[in-house]
């Protein structure tokens, strides 16, 4: 019996699974003859990019409850090493180290917050990066209030204002109200601080004006062209001395690949991800594949893959397809994708949708954001019906359209 080994199950590794399972239905192959087994930290799908939010009740889903149905083996266990030359991944799950020997691999092991050497970072500073992460913040919001008054109570200091950090600062001004709500002396503070010379300035100029006015009518404050020197309990201080009175820091600054992609002995790019072909196969690799955060190539020929669901989810159907494609010797597909839309939330205030490389604005405002909670909640999420045929047909090896922003009702 030959065996696909997908590492991680996020939107590239859920869909790696599900593609690989659909592609040995397709062509009669059984378990008996090809395994597809997925390697996760946990049980769970999580739906990562909804961490920012205040209800995080329906972020996880079982993964029991998509790869069961399709004959797909769960091994929930912590990858700690891997083998090319071997072919072998090491793992400790809860009965010990164990060994796993694949015969192809897709490594979906994405990416992670960068954490510099800031001191009292690691100790002081929350995050939403994981699903844990995002729980403890909730935590530490909740029991702000019954926290003995100080200057920096109600204040939340948001560091790194990519799309994370400006949603997450967007919705931390209602979070805030309702913690503080029995204490009506207190002033609720969000403050957003960037090192670039401008908040949002990777969206480009039409959308960093968009920003500007959802933050300013949200009453978040910017500081843009700041560097934090160090972060305490009591809130952070800046490179020029400046202090900032904060109980709560939320980092969100930067993004790398996971560090098993020191593994292959292959090159990687600044971010640690792997080199792939258009076939998501790694670049100088005979039986390995990547997809998702930790992998990279020129996704329209022109510019590479981003770190998103957006590029993970087709990347996770295209190389699930692929590595069945591989083993049997069959020709593989190429994964080209020729449009590319950001859909930035902006709170209560409403989103920011852009087209194109160059980000030209399309849609903004409540207009925006009925598009993107469809997507946040719809549109990226696998089956969860237990329904055989209806998980192995979502993971056809296509491109889905580009998502539709609904247009404002006609005046009658």
């Amino acid at each position: 019996m030959q065996r696909i080994v997908v590492l991680g199950a996020g939107f590239a590794g859920l869909w790696s699974a599900i593609g690989a399972a659909r592609a040995l239905d397709e062509r009669g192959i059984g378990a008996d003859q090809m395994e597809v087994v997925v390697v996760n930290a946990t049980p769970w799908h999580s739906v990562r990019v909804r961490n920012y939010e205040a209800d995080l009740s329906g972020v996880r889903v079982p993964l029991a409850d998509v790869l069961g149905p399709i004959g797909v083996r769960l091994v929930v266990a912590d990858i700690v090493d891997l083998s090319v030359s071997d072919r072998t991944i090491t793992c400790i799950a809860a009965g010990g180290p164990t060994q796993l020997a694949y015969d192809r691999m897709v490594f979906c092991l994405g990416s992670r917050l960068v954490r510099p050497p800031i001191p009292g970072l690691r100790e002081h500073a929350f995050d939403v990066d994981t699903y844990e992460a995002a729980m403890r913040l909730r935590a530490h919001l909740a029991g702000l209030a019954r926290e003995p008054r100080s200057s920096g109570q109600a204040t939340v200091l948001v560091i790194g204002a990519g799309l994370t950090g400006i949603e997450v600062a967007a919705e931390m001004p209602g979070r805030l109200a309702a913690v503080m709500a029995d204490h009506p002396q207190a002033r609720p503070r969000v403050i957003l601080a960037d090192r670039a010379q401008r908040i949002g300035s990777d969206m480009g100029e039409g959308a960093c004006s968009v920003i500007a006015e959802a933050l300013t009518a949200l009453h978040v404050e910017t500081r843009a062209a700041v560097e934090v020197a160090a972060i305490d309990a009591g809130g952070a201080t800046l490179t020029g001395g400046e202090r900032i009175d904060a109980s709560t820091v939320v980092w969100c600054a930067g993004m790398a690949a996971s560090p098993l992609t020191a593994n292959f002995p292959v090159a990687r790019d600044r971010s640690g991800r792997l080199a792939v072909k258009p076939s998501l196969k790694i670049e100088g690799l005979s039986a390995e594949f990547a997809a998702g955060d930790a992998a990279w190539f020129a996704i329209d020929g022109a510019h590479s893959c981003v770190m998103s669901c957006q590029h993970g989810r087709p990347m996770g159907r295209f190389a699930g397809h692929n590595v069945v494609c591989d083993l049997l010797g069959e020709p593989m597909l190429a994964l080209n994708i020729d449009w590319y839309t950001t859909i930035l939330d902006l709170g209560p205030w409403g989103a920011v949708y852009t087209e194109g490389w160059d980000r030209r604005v399309v849609a903004r405002g409540a207009v925006a954001k009925r598009t993107k909670e469809t997507i946040n909640r719809q549109r990226i999420y696998p089956p969860t019906s237990r329904d055989r045929q209806e998980i192995l047909a979502a993971a056809a090896p296509i491109v889905q359209k580009p998502p539709s922003y609904a247009q404002p009702a006609a005046a009658p």
